[in-house]
Order: structure tokens, then sequence, then C-alpha cells
């Protein structure tokens, strides 16, 4: 796994302009060396005003975004159109102002689809196996870009602190009696967010600022789920000066644009 490298914005709209000019510039870099790309999405407050901002970009057709997988690292278990799940929220940033190919927009079926949560979790590892290639070497493809959010406690996608998920091997779990609320949700596994290409952990406010600094520290997945959060071949914490406020100076892979 990658050593993070931590680069700190001014403030969260800052932030946010910043992780969509570089998502959108990977992607094209991607898409420039083998013809296609994929980028796992996130939800909450910064993950969600990061979509619009691509959506917003002057430079965003430069994605052909007929060759994008669209991806979810979590999702919330509940019907297709709800204002709390997180494929709401990104198609209203931004996926449904690109033209996608709906085939490959991977989305995590909610109860309206008459699946469980362990069905709807079994389902989404089928379909990340299917896509896995050879050379992922893995039952999920390495994707270009996995981006994830972060809670005050260090949870990162749908896994929390201590809880049984983050013991799973396989791809894609069921989540039950979730501290934060719904308390069932699908999410990805450590394995498979570790699988990555480029694991970039976006963070802003000063009540995350305690948990970005265990997460750049030697502390352990099982109490600090986001000290999992890295890529094979880069890992970024993109931060706002709140939540990096607590990073000690001894780090020294800080940097500020």
């Amino acid at each position: 796994m990658s050593v993070p490298n931590v680069v700190v914005h001014r403030d969260a709209d800052m932030l946010a302009k910043a992780v969509a000019a570089r998502v959108i510039t990977r992607l094209v870099d991607a898409q420039s060396a083998k013809g296609s790309a994929s980028l796992v999405l996130t939800g909450g407050t910064v993950g969600i005003a990061t979509l619009a901002e691509i959506a917003a970009s002057p430079a965003r057709d430069a994605v052909d975004w007929r060759n994008l997988d669209v991806w979810w690292g979590d999702e919330r278990f509940l019907p297709s159109g709800d204002a709390e799940r997180n494929e709401t929220g990104a198609r209203k940033a931004l996926l449904d102002h690109v033209d996608l190919d709906p085939e490959r927009v991977h989305v995590m079926r909610g109860p309206d689809s008459g699946m469980t949560a362990e069905e709807s979790a079994d389902a989404y590892a089928e379909e990340l196996r299917r896509a896995a290639r050879p050379e992922d070497h893995g039952p999920a493809p390495s994707f270009d870009v996995l981006l994830l959010g972060m809670g005050p406690d260090a949870h990162v996608a749908s896994l929390f602190p201590e809880m049984p998920a983050l013991h799973d091997t396989r791809p894609v779990v069921a989540v039950h009696g979730s501290p934060k609320p719904p308390p069932t949700r699908i999410s990805l596994t450590l394995p498979v967010i570790q699988g990555a290409r480029e694991v970039w952990v976006v963070a802003a406010g000063a009540d995350k600022a305690g948990a970005v600094r265990l997460a750049l520290s030697e502390s352990g997945p099982m109490q600090v789920p986001a000290a999992g959060a890295r890529g094979r071949r880069r890992t970024l914490f993109l931060l706002d000066r709140g939540s990096a406020a607590k990073i000690p100076a001894s780090l020294g892979r800080i940097s500020s644009p």
C-alpha cells in the first residue's frame, strides 16, 4: 500500500473545486492511457459538492463520459430516488448532466429491488467480479480513483470503528446497526478499497481534525477505519485547514497549493 500524501486547501469550497479538477485530470489521463476509466463515488457534503464542481467545470467535457465506469463505495439501503441515497445526490449533482452509458453506472440496489441488504451486497460483489480483469488480481476492478469521505469517528464508506464489516474479506457487505442513520447500508470492504490504484480521502471541518490525525498515525483500521484507506499506487488526504489542524508537524508530507 502507498504512503499517504496530504494536500491542504483554504476552505471547504476551495477543497471541492480542487478535488473536482484533480478528478477530471486523472480520468482524462487514465482514458488517454487505456481508453476507459473507473471512478468510485462517495456521498457527504464535500463529496456531493465535488461532483457539482465537476459538472460546473469548463474542463468537464475533456472526460469521455461514455467510457467511464461509475461505482459507489457505499450506499444507504433505501429505495431508489430516496433523497438520502448517495446515488440520488450524485445524479442530481453530476450524473444527470453528463452523457454516461447507463450500463456503466453501477448502482447498489435498495429494498425496492425486492432484495435484502445481504442479497444486494452479493449482487454488487458479482457485478464487481464481472468487471474485474486478470491484471486486477482480485475480485474487483483496480479502480483508477476511489473517493472516500470521512466521519468525525474516522469511518470511511460504511465501515465504522470496531464493527464486524471491518473484519470481512468479502468484496461487499451489508452493514446493520450503523451508528449513523440509516442503520442498514451496503459497503465495499477494506480489501477492495486497498486494491484501488488511487484512494483519495476528502475531509473538511474542524470536527474531523482528530480523526485525520489518527488516520495518518500508526493507528489500526479496526479502531480507525480511515487508517486502512490506502491505495495500491497512491493515497491522498485532501483536506481543508480545519480538518488538517491537528496533523503533527513531524508528518512531513503536507503540501498546500
